[in-house]
């Protein structure tokens, strides 16, 4: 069998997609917060680039052990941003012998809405922890792409779980999107999408099937952002299909969509759980 793997290291975590023979057999995710902090300071904490750089190891050597031919590594905005990029890089390095790429906000826009839409037109928004990107592509070409820093990690560094801070913060944050082509719907991907997808049609256990095509209206997101907020971290962990180490950032994330729906014009939102790590595959040609 054609077996390859793609770990995507994100601001909040860390993920591996495992496919043989163009099928994707499994995702995993460990939650290791890299970005943390990034909202007060341009450096990566050592604690945070340690466990990182251990759960990219780790998966490296999971891929590895179950016969991946080929491992792709990319990070996205907490590497990219950060001025002690090479501290995290050169670990990962020692602890696997592995390189990672740390590609642009343009491209991690770009490789979103190939995974998600493959040759198909859209539009796509992507919350991750320090970035959130939004790419529109019609007859085949991308109209719109655009990266800002905002995203549910720096979000709670930066308001914690204050209601109106982090609406003023998503606010000030949205702006730099300025005017959208006309679109009133988009698909979103990402660990927020897929958590707010998962929680709106009611899973009681996460498979991509079920969240992918879960569709969010704006009023619903609405009401999402008061469920979350009326209830305490702790409440929202015990909720079926919360990721581990996402209770504390999902209220913040779900304000960010509301706000940009609200600010952009946006509709509805259709989640998927093809994503970046899916594009950056494609990208490679390793799959189609």
């Amino acid at each position: 069998m054609n077996k390859f793997a793609i770990i995507d290291i994100g601001s909040n975590s860390v993920r591996l997609m495992f496919v043989a023979d163009g099928i994707v057999l499994y995702k995993a995710v460990n939650t290791t917060r890299l970005g943390e902090g990034l909202a007060q300071s341009p450096f990566l904490k050592d604690t945070a680039v340690e466990r990182s750089a251990q759960a990219v190891a780790s998966f490296y050597a999971k891929a590895k052990a179950e016969g991946a031919e080929k491992i792709g590594i990319f990070a996205t905005a907490a590497v990219r941003s950060a001025q002690n990029k090479e501290l995290f890089l050169n670990r990962v390095q020692e602890l696997c012998g592995a390189t990672v790429e740390v590609i642009s906000g343009e491209m991690e826009a770009e490789i979103g809405i190939l995974g998600a839409l493959g040759g198909l037109d859209g539009g796509v928004i992507d919350i991750g922890g320090a970035s959130t990107e939004i790419v529109l592509k019609e007859k085949g070409v991308l109209t719109y792409k655009k990266s800002v820093n905002i995203g549910v990690v720096r979000l709670k560094d930066g308001c914690g779980r204050d209601r109106e801070k982090l609406q003023a913060m998503a606010l000030s944050a949205v702006q730099a999107y300025g005017t959208l082509p006309p679109i009133k719907t988009l698909y979103a991907i990402g660990g927020t999408a897929t958590t707010l997808g998962a929680i709106a049609t009611g899973l009681e256990e996460y498979s991509s099937a079920g969240v992918t095509g879960a569709e969010i209206t704006l009023a619903e997101m609405r009401a999402l952002v008061d469920m979350l907020f009326e209830k305490s971290v702790e409440e929202i962990a015990q909720l079926p299909c919360m990721p581990k180490g996402r209770a504390d950032v999902i209220a913040g994330g779900a304000l960010l969509f509301q706000v940009l729906m609200e600010e952009l014009g946006i509709e509805k939102i259709i989640v998927s759980d093809r994503d970046n790590l899916e594009g950056y595959a494609i990208q490679k040609g390793w799959m189609k």
